[in-house]
């Protein structure tokens, strides 16, 4: 084992222990996949930690080591734009959260340069399938040059909350909206999976904050809850600005907790409504199994 190979491994385990991770498959895909091919040539920008108020916000790296890269930091990818290769301990989080199985087909929205879409088609095997769906061009082209050498991955350059993937058994929609898209809850197959970031914009850059919402397939409906918090960028297609303002009210407090499915079917606004809109409603009633 080499130097860099070591390397990733002690990543892939710090990220098991940080982020509890239950997939051994997906611990082994981050001590394989080469963080630095998703990233270009060093040195790189790495983002400060949130509690220093420091400027610029990014550090540099010392030099063009790749050792640099297999941490648990933000590293930039366009620091003008502020756009980030995610945390490691929340994308492995959330992945997990997915409970990917090979030959599956996984949609990821919003995959950036796809060194996380890698990690999934790594999980997946090449048994499974990936599509990868990417709204800016320039991000679109570089994830199609370095997911090139994976032949069960798919590059949409579109609007995620448009393109119809086919029938999915996980879907990770990696920005920020006020409601899931139903092109997306129409491709889940029974059983499938979908994380979204359910978010309130809070300032007119696009970044907003809000919660993760998992939604399961199950026999009796859509059961879902909400997992953890989140802070991101705005989803481009897929946010309504009357739900925007019942998102900012609805998450003061701790209401969110009591939500457990997702309703498609229309009926009136009622108390057991948590977010109530035209096309679907978060509901405080659970799924019959």
């Amino acid at each position: 084992m080499s130097d860099l190979e070591a390397v990733r491994q002690f990543y892939a385990e710090e990220l098991r222990a940080v982020a509890n991770l239950k997939s051994e498959r997906l611990v082994k895909a981050f001590a394989k996949v080469p963080r630095e091919h998703f990233l270009g040539p060093g040195p790189w920008q790495i983002v400060n930690p949130w509690w220093l108020e420091t400027d610029p916000s990014y550090r540099t790296t010392s030099d063009a080591d790749p050792r640099h890269l297999y941490h648990n930091v933000l590293v930039g990818i366009d620091p003008n734009r502020r756009l980030n290769n995610g945390q490691p301990s929340f994308l492995a989080f959330l992945i997990d959260s997915l409970e990917l199985q090979e030959g599956e087909h996984v949609v990821h929205i919003g995959c950036g340069t796809g060194y996380y879409t890698a990690i999934m088609a790594e999980v997946v095997g090449s048994n499974g399938r990936v599509t990868a769906i990417e709204i800016d061009p320039d991000l679109a082209r570089h994830a199609r040059s370095n997911l090139s050498y994976l032949a069960h991955v798919q590059i949409i350059e579109g609007d995620g909350g448009k393109h119809d993937p086919g029938p999915s058994d996980a879907i990770l929609v990696n920005a920020g909206v006020t409601h899931p898209s139903l092109v997306w809850l129409d491709s889940l197959r029974h059983g499938g999976r979908l994380l979204l970031f359910l978010t309130a914009e809070t300032d007119t850059a696009g970044s907003g904050g809000g919660y993760v919402l998992k939604v399961t397939f199950k026999p009796g409906g859509l059961a879902c809850c909400f997992i953890s918090r989140v802070g991101v960028f705005s989803c481009v297609g897929t946010r309504d600005p009357e739900l925007n303002e019942k998102l900012k009210n609805a998450f003061t407090g701790e209401t969110w907790k009591s939500v457990q499915s997702l309703r498609r079917d229309a009926h009136e606004a009622t108390d057991t409504c948590w977010l109530h809109g035209e096309t679907f409603c978060l509901s405080k009633l659970a799924v019959l199994e």
